[in-house]
């Protein structure tokens, strides 16, 4: 196809828009040479982010919609079968249909172990072939939830538009962009994931990923079935070294933080190419070392005057005050159902589990430049407590608002024990269901990242763990709070 016939396509699509959906067969009509119409809808579907044009069923184009989406999430309960059958395709053609027995199959759980014990021990991890499909087998489920878990934060709060531009800085084998696709209006209810496809009007998404590795190859493979009107262009650049074009709704960084020099100037650095209403997503593992890096490099852009607000979920609701303790802080999601791909390679090697992932549990960050916060709540200290002054209330029972920022970490079913957090503490606070009541029972229903308020909660302090505890028992009031 010439410039003149695509340029001529574009000037067809851009009148027809504002009068009807646009029909290639009717667009050819109108051009010089009347191309075929495979040859028109192939040039709509490449221009379709610059006119603001979504794909249809049918095969029309139309405006993709105005305003936020409205998703009705209910949750991930498997990694789609057809990304699967994609990663063993992929498997096949580099060790053949056997790829997770013999020495292909030692060679891919010798990479597993390998990565797990770099990850662990905070080692770089240089990614080729192997490596990558190794990651892929791995973390491929639960990188495709968590992603969706992360992104439902900000869309529940209608800030998540039918038009979206996104940047994925470290893409790794792509399970966050898979995630985000099915997530969003237009492709998911094909995909079989619990994101459900809630509404007829698609989503348009440029999604740019900047990734250098191996992984990069693994990635554009795994997209390549995506729905149609999510764009992918892969970037095989470092994060140092991409020069991001334009502004972006969302900036991801995805279990990536913990691999660069200098995590704060990197977030930092794509601060700039944010738009004024978008925000930036950061995702670690939950692991201990990992997580309080993400809170850290959090802390640091956070601090900076003007640079960022914390949207969610470690929430800051007094004026001036800033979190220094140790920052460990997860959720944790249901489990996911085992993927032919890991059952295979567990299976094959005894069936040890060591290679079955399916745990949902991780930490994360969301940043905005506009000041936006999840919970629009400011406190004051002629009503509630301070947890920055929480000495001078030990041993008395004192009324407090905090977020939930734990599930519960006490071993089996005694004594419910809860991370909390105002955005002011020095140390860790752990509010403790000694005794549940209809009055109370919100501290144990409450999901992570929910606001609560405590009213009568007995204040003290734990030698062992050098930490507060808040006692919630039979006089305590505890009430999840809107937002």
């Amino acid at each position: 196809m010439n410039d003149d016939t695509r340029e001529k396509v574009r000037e067809n699509a851009k009148y027809l828009r504002e009068v009807r959906p646009i029909d290639p067969d009717e667009i050819s009509e109108y051009v010089d040479g009347q191309p075929h119409p495979g040859v028109v809808r192939q040039i709509l579907r490449e221009e379709a982010p610059s006119l603001g044009l979504v794909e249809r069923e049918d095969g029309a184009f139309e405006p993709v919609a105005e305003g936020p989406i409205s998703p009705a999430f209910r949750g991930v309960e498997a990694f789609p079968v057809e990304y699967g059958r994609l990663l063993e395709d992929l498997l096949v053609e580099r060790w053949g249909p056997d790829w997770h027995e013999g020495e292909s199959g030692d060679r891919l759980r010798e990479t597993v172990r390998r990565l797990k014990e770099d990850y662990f021990r905070n080692n770089p991890v240089e990614y080729d072939e192997t490596a990558a499909l190794g990651y892929a087998v791995y973390h491929l489920p639960d990188n495709y939830a968590v992603a969706q878990y992360v992104l439902h934060e900000l869309a529940e709060s209608g800030l998540v538009d039918h038009r979206l531009r996104v940047l994925d800085v470290g893409a790794g084998v792509g399970g966050p962009a898979l995630g985000i696709a099915d997530y969003l209006p237009d492709g998911a209810s094909e995909r079989g994931s619990e994101g459900g496809e809630t509404e007829s009007r698609p989503a348009l998404v440029e999604y740019d990923a900047v990734e250098p590795s191996a992984a990069a190859d693994v990635f554009e493979r795994m997209t390549s079935g995506v729905g149609r009107n999510f764009h992918v262009e892969v970037h095989r650049e470092t994060a140092e070294e991409f020069d991001p074009g334009g502004e972006y709704d969302l900036v991801l960084f995805a279990n990536v933080l913990n691999e660069l020099g200098d995590p704060a100037a990197v977030v930092r650095r794509y601060l700039d190419c944010l738009a004024d209403d978008g925000s930036v997503l950061a995702i670690e593992p939950a692991d201990r070392e990992t997580s309080i890096g993400l809170r850290e490099v959090e802390r640091e852009i956070a601090d900076e005057a003007g640079a960022a607000t914390v949207f969610a979920p470690t929430l800051r609701l007094w004026p001036g005050e800033r979190p220094t303790d140790r920052g460990w802080s997860f959720d944790v999601k249901p489990d996911l159902e085992v993927p032919a791909f890991q059952r295979k390679l567990h299976e094959a090697a005894g069936a040890t589990g060591e290679f079955v992932n399916v745990d949902v549990q991780f930490s994360y960050s969301i940043l905005r430049p506009d000041g936006r916060r999840k919970a629009d709540l400011t406190l004051d200290a002629g009503k509630v407590a301070k947890m920055a002054e929480m000495e001078r209330h030990v041993t008395e029972r004192i009324d407090l608002v905090a977020v939930k920022l734990s599930h519960s970490l006490a071993e089996g079913d005694r004594n419910p024990l809860f991370k909390v957090g105002d955005g002011s503490e020095s140390v860790d606070h752990f509010a403790v269901l000694t005794n549940e009541t209809s009055l109370n029972a919100d501290l144990r229903e409450a999901d992570y990242g929910d606001l609560l308020s405590f009213e009568q909660v007995l204040v003290l302090w734990n030698d062992d763990e050098e930490a507060y505890n808040l006692v919630v028992d039979e006089e305590t009031i505890v009430d999840a709070m809107p937002v």
